[in-house]
């Protein structure tokens, strides 16, 4: 860990000396040459790091050492931040605030010897860093007792990023049958729950068989439904039943009381035959599992449950009738999926067969030790790299502290960044589910990441608390569950943790933490599954926020929390702040002090009414999360002025005559070209004209990928048509929303709209057609609702016409009459709702012949839903008989309804080959 950290911090130090301070610093005699020499310490210290990371591990001394260079590094960093802060105050505000510069200075930098001007500001800040360089001294003079070797350079690594997908579970193909066999068993038939465990060691593959049993295919056959939850510690009812009501159910249920969650749980599986598999379990206390066990009594015979476990006691406790004890892989076993990882697509050379055949003996037959330093393997080029790691000192370490010595291996082998960004996820509980563009801005509060290194994503992603990972961040992270005797579980605590997370009950009081001076990140997290808003956390006390003076990501959300004390302005270093699910009415003026602050969310704060003032002093934002903020009704003037925004949930537009000049205009999105993901546009209905539409310049949001236009209110119906063509998008936009249109046209637009998969037009009563939307190339899923004005859908709809020689086919290009003719040749999925003067629905003309193989209709079609379109006489027969569909949904349609009809139906033979309809 400490190579990754101070990595991290030598980099930010060096960067900040020679870009930001250089200057300013060069006013003060003296300083220029303490920074060189603060900056020659570093380097030389540096290039000594990855010995003494390896050696601190068996060398007590030298990881005394390496903390003692990691105080002075954050020290060094601390002082630096106050100062660059201090001028982005100072350049933000400029001379014309209301606040003389004195102040400005002495408001956010609390050093204790700072003299109210800049010079003092100055000279404070060369004495510091003569005291770090007299500390750097004693430092370094220690490094040359230890003789490090110094290393340059960094290892080379992969050109790509793939990794190897084992498709079977090697050696376990008895285990496996033996497992299955019994699940099936017709002996237990008659006998209630069949509850079959395995257990074993960690690491052992546990996890891995069980996956193997329960996507066998005969198991698939056998069972009606398949449910998998991880149970994991810390032990709790409530997650575990959600998670198995999520599992039956497809959705998260909003649910919190254990009764109701487990009588959801024993309806769903009455008189059903299921397989239920809990991993990881721990808790022997069968006091905890009755009621829930209970609740699945009322499955059909042959029902079963697969555990698995590291303690045989679990299983005897649960009442397993089968109890598998998975052993250790046999040398050959442990040596061919070594092999087909480690030599994967090429031919392994003599020597390196020789070293890896001992190095898997030294896995000791345990399958994720051997997939680890398998994978490590496959890009040691050398036969030197295999003999490194097969004479490694950390194969001496046994199993010190649990941690496999390939774990240890497979860590340091890792790039200083993703190493330092592996060891930061300890600060999460186990189990816990990650958002990817949550951890992305944490990594970059953290330093961890450069801007330029930010890849944006929309992924989910759990990162699993493997042993090595508790062992090489505990120092620094720590998770603790909050009851009312914290503050012996916080004494008991590494006292260098720098990274905490809290998870408080329902009932626990928010404790007086210790050591919160050191902090960089603090998260206090409702427990577990708890409901969103649950804590008894209603109030921040001032103390706490001034004595998390170096804290850089704060994370007070699901809280109760009604006001924040101003005193938030004072944390110079804060870079992300999450406040979402509070009941906060507004934040405070000062928030717009936290210059370096990146990320602000304040999603579902429902009854935030505004924003502050001045958030566009706030130049280094890059994520604004206002979503669910149904309260907040206008947006201020400053939000124009955040250049660098890559997330804004939502902007929102007022009435002419309730604009300030304090208040958001439309015109305001023109400089925020750098908006991505998802926008909303609310209150577009109040845009007067064409020329105010224009002033957005949405064209040139390059990267939004998702778009929602409201129109609503219609003030200005009868103009829309105009606001509506000038709101002219960029041809990226990949899914697009419009609501409650007031026009009577579409616009132009829309066909240089190639790269639009998905589609959505809500509420535009006043449309009587459609565009020719089946030209859209890229089209996936198409939903139409409340057209009311719409009667017919012809060939304008599917932008296909049979004099028509530039249609679009399905690459975008333009089609020759040679060509077959496509319409909406990608979309797979379309649904239609309350169009309620709908009554025809053609995609042929009169003089076209079904069978003529140059016209089709949505060949790609899976999914068509038509609702509450109470007029439509028939669906098309040509598109019933040639797309694809496999599932069709009528709901409320009264003559569809009669016409289709189950087996009676006069056309029930048209849809029959469908295998899922569903009428109703």
């Amino acid at each position: 860990m400490s190579d990754a950290v101070i990595t991290v911090i030598l980099t930010q130090v060096a960067t900040i000396m020679e870009q930001q301070i250089r200057q300013e610093v060069r006013l003060v005699s003296g300083v220029e040459k303490e920074v060189k020499k603060l900056k020659s310490a570093f380097e030389s210290i540096k290039a000594v790091l990855v010995d003494a990371e390896k050696r601190q591990v068996k060398e007590e001394s030298v990881k005394v050492w390496l903390e003692k260079l990691k105080d002075v590094s954050y020290d060094t960093e601390d002082v630096l931040s106050q100062w660059i802060t201090a001028n982005l105050k100072a350049e933000i505000e400029g001379p014309g605030s209301h606040s003389s510069p004195t102040k400005k200075v002495c408001s956010l930098v609390t050093l204790p010897c700072l003299g109210c001007n800049r010079v003092a500001l100055r000279r404070d800040i060369a004495l510091k860093i003569k005291y770090i360089n007299e500390r750097l001294d004693v430092i370094a003079t220690e490094k040359d007792r230890y003789k490090f070797n110094v290393v340059t350079g960094s290892p080379d690594r992969p050109k790509t990023t793939s990794f190897i997908v084992v498709s079977d579970v090697q050696g376990r193909d008895i285990d496996k049958n033996t497992l299955v066999s019994e699940l099936l068993s017709s002996s237990h038939q008659e006998q209630g729950l069949n509850i079959v465990s395995i257990v074993g060691m960690g690491g052992i593959g546990k996890t891995t068989l069980a996956q193997a049993v329960y996507n066998y295919s005969a198991v698939i056959e056998h069972f009606e439904r398949r449910m998998w939850v991880c149970v994991s510690e810390p032990f709790d009812e409530v997650r575990i039943a959600k998670a198995i009501l999520e599992d039956v159910e497809g959705s998260a249920p909003y649910l919190f009381e254990l009764e109701t969650i487990t009588r959801k749980i024993r309806n769903h599986v009455q008189g059903k035959k299921f397989l239920l598999v809990l991993d990881d379990v721990w808790t022997d206390d069968f006091r905890k599992w009755e009621q829930l066990l209970n609740s699945l009594s009322t499955g059909a015979a042959g029902s079963a449950i697969l555990v698995t476990t590291r303690n045989e006691r679990v299983a005897k406790v649960m009442g397993s009738r089968y109890n598998l004890p998975l052993g250790q892989l046999s040398g050959d076993d442990s040596w061919s999926l070594f092999k087909r990882i480690a030599f994967f697509e090429r031919k392994p050379e003599e020597c390196e067969e020789l070293e890896g055949g001992k190095i898997s003996d030294k896995c000791k037959g345990l399958p994720l030790t051997v997939k680890t330093i398998s994978s490590l393997m496959r890009f040691k080029n050398s036969l030197k790299d295999w003999h490194d790691v097969l004479s490694s000192e950390f194969w001496e370490l046994e199993e010190a502290e649990g941690l496999f010595p390939p774990l240890m291996l497979s860590y340091y082998d890792l790039p200083s960044t993703m190493k330092r960004c592996f060891s930061f996820c300890a600060i999460f509980p186990k189990d816990h589910v990650i958002e990817v563009n949550n951890l992305i801005k944490l990594w970059m509060a953290q330093g961890y990441l450069s801007s330029t290194e930010m890849v944006d994503g929309g992924n989910r992603s759990g990162v699993p608390a493997e042993p090595g990972h508790e062992y090489l961040t505990k120092n620094e992270c720590c998770v603790i569950e909050v009851n009312n005797n914290l503050e012996r579980k916080m004494e008991s605590s590494h006292k260098r943790a720098r990274h905490v997370t809290l998870i408080r009950s329902e009932d626990a009081r928010f404790p007086d933490v210790p050591n919160v001076e050191k902090f960089f990140t603090f998260w206090v997290q409702s427990f577990h599954d708890s409901p969103p808003i649950v804590s008894q956390l209603d109030r921040v006390e001032p103390e706490l926020l001034r004595r998390l003076a170096r804290v850089r990501a704060l994370d007070l959300s699901r809280n109760r929390i009604g006001e924040l004390p101003k005193e938030i302005g004072n944390l110079i270093s804060l870079k992300y702040l999450n406040l979402s699910h509070n009941p906060f009415w507004e934040l405070p003026a000062n928030l717009c002090d936290l210059y370096n602050l990146q990320t602000l969310k304040l999603s579902a704060c429902d009854h935030l009414r505004k924003l502050p003032r001045h958030i566009g002093r706030l130049i280094n934002l890059r994520h604004l999360e206002i979503d669910r903020t149904d309260s907040l009704k206008t947006l201020p003037k400053g939000i124009g002025n955040l250049k660098s925004l890559h997330t804004l949930s939502k902007f929102i537009i007022v009435r002419g005559n309730d604009r300030g000049e304090a208040t958001c205009r439309l015109e305001d999105l023109n400089n925020l070209n750098n908006l991505r993901g998802s926008l909303r546009i609310e209150g577009l209905g109040y845009v007067a004209n064409a020329d105010e539409a224009k002033t957005a310049e949405l064209q040139n949001k390059n990267h939004l990928s998702e778009l929602q236009m409201d129109f609503s209110p219609a003030v200005q119906t009868g103009s829309q048509d105009e606001v509506i063509e000038a709101l002219c998008l960029n041809e990226n936009l990949q899914s697009l929303q419009i609501s409650s249109y007031r026009g009577t046209t579409f616009p132009s637009w829309f066909m240089t709209l190639t790269s639009l998969q998905k589609l959505f037009l809500q509420d535009c009563q006043n449309c009587t057609y459609l565009p020719p939307l089946g030209r859209l190339p890229s089209l996936l899923t198409l939903h139409l609702e409340g057209m009311n004005t719409v009667k017919f859908l012809g060939l304008e709809f599917l932008g296909l016409n049979v004099n028509d020689n530039d249609t679009m086919n399905g690459e975008g290009r333009a089609a020759s009459s040679s060509e077959a003719k496509t319409a909406f040749p990608k979309l797979t999925k379309l649904k239609i709702s309350k169009m309620q003067s709908w009554e025809v629905w053609n995609v042929i003309s009169n003089d076209r012949e079904i069978s003529d193989e140059n016209f089709k209709i949505m060949p790609r079609l899976r999914c068509l839903k038509v609702s509450d379109c109470t007029k439509l006489k028939a669906l098309p027969p040509l598109l019933l008989q040639t797309s694809p569909l496999g599932k069709l949904r009528i709901h409320n349609c009264p003559l569809l309804q009669q016409l289709y009809k189950r087996k009676t139906g006069e056309e029930w033979n048209k849809i029959s080959h469908i295998s899922k309809v569903r009428i109703s």
